[in-house]
């Protein structure tokens, strides 16, 4: 009885733990005769894309833009949630709204050469470092 209460405890426990957050960035360019058009997007985004994004266990979520000799580049920042990234970016892709977003901002992006290779629009990146 001892060992089962325990074990139920643990269980809660473990259930009350808080998810590990995963760190994802990734960057691209953005088209000079898009830009406008993109920014406007951005500043008013649909409500259903951002409750399918919280719904896919996204959370502060932000693009940055930079320009850099010349050119304009997009660098989107998010955390995830939950418990299996590949499944929850499957889900978000596979919603009719975000598809209709994807049309809208996708032409407006100009995929980095190894991202465009790949039939990719955002090159990932890699975390060097991170301050809780």
């Amino acid at each position: 009885m001892k060992t089962l209460a325990i074990l139920t405890l643990a269980a809660l426990a473990a259930s009350c733990a808080p998810t590990q957050v995963q760190r994802h960035a990734w960057v691209t360019g953005l088209k000079p005769e898009k830009a406008a058009y993109y920014r406007k997007l951005h500043a008013n985004p649909w409500p259903a894309v951002n409750a399918n994004l919280k719904d896919c266990n996204i959370r502060n979520f932000s693009i940055f833009e930079r320009e850099i000799a010349g050119k304009t580049y997009l660098f989107a920042y998010l955390e995830y949630t939950g418990n299996d990234f590949a499944a929850d970016m499957k889900k978000m892709g596979e919603d009719p709204e975000t598809q209709r977003w994807w049309k809208e901002t996708d032409p407006c992006q100009s995929p980095l050469p190894e991202a465009a290779k790949a039939g990719k629009i955002w090159s990932d990146t890699k975390e060097l470092y991170h301050l809780d």
